[in-house]
C-alpha cells in the first residue's frame, strides 16, 4: 500500500497537463475565427465602399458627360479610386447597341461605351484590393 501513495498525484498531474493543453488549443482557434470574421467583414466594408464609388461617379458624370468622354478619366470618392474609360479606347466611339435594336436599323441611333472601375484597398496595411467594374451603355443620335 504504501507504494502506491504517489501515484494519485501523478495521474493528477497528467490529467491538468492534458486539460491545459485543450484550453490552450480552444483558445488559439478562438482567435483564428476572430481574424478570419474581422478579415471578412473587412471584404464586405470594402465592397461597399467601391460599389459607394461606382454609383457616385454614375451620378455625377450621368447624360451627355459620359456620351462625350474621350479619354480616360479619373475620380476619387469615399476612400477609393474610380476610373472611367470610353470604349473601344483606340477606334470609332459611335458602335452598335447592344440591348435595343429600335432605330439603330435605319443608323439613326448608336451607342457609346464606358467603363466604370471602382478600387478600393483594405485590410491590415492595405495589402488587399477589391475592384468592382460596370459597363455602361449611352443611347446617342448618330454623328454627335
Amino acid at each position: 500500500m504504501k507504494k502506491q501513495k504517489g501515484i494519485v498525484l501523478f495521474f493528477a498531474l497528467i490529467v491538468l497537463v492534458i486539460m491545459t493543453v485543450i484550453g490552450v488549443a480552444l483558445a488559439v482557434n478562438s482567435t483564428q475565427s476572430l481574424r478570419m470574421a474581422s478579415a471578412g467583414a473587412e471584404r464586405l466594408d470594402a465592397k461597399a465602399v467601391a460599389d459607394g464609388g461606382l454609383a457616385q461617379v454614375i451620378l455625377n458624370n450621368s447624360g451627355a458627360l459620359f456620351a462625350n468622354l474621350s479619354a480616360k478619366k479619373t475620380e476619387s470618392n469615399f476612400g477609393g479610386v474610380q476610373v472611367i474609360t470610353p470604349l473601344p479606347e483606340t477606334s470609332v466611339r459611335d458602335v452598335g447597341c447592344q440591348r435595343t435594336s429600335n432605330a439603330t436599323g435605319a443608323d439613326l441611333v448608336s451607342c457609346r461605351r464606358v467603363e466604370v472601375t471602382s478600387t478600393v484597398a483594405f485590410g491590415r496595411d492595405s495589402l488587399g484590393t477589391l475592384t468592382v467594374a460596370s459597363g455602361i451603355e449611352q443611347q446617342v443620335l448618330t454623328g454627335n
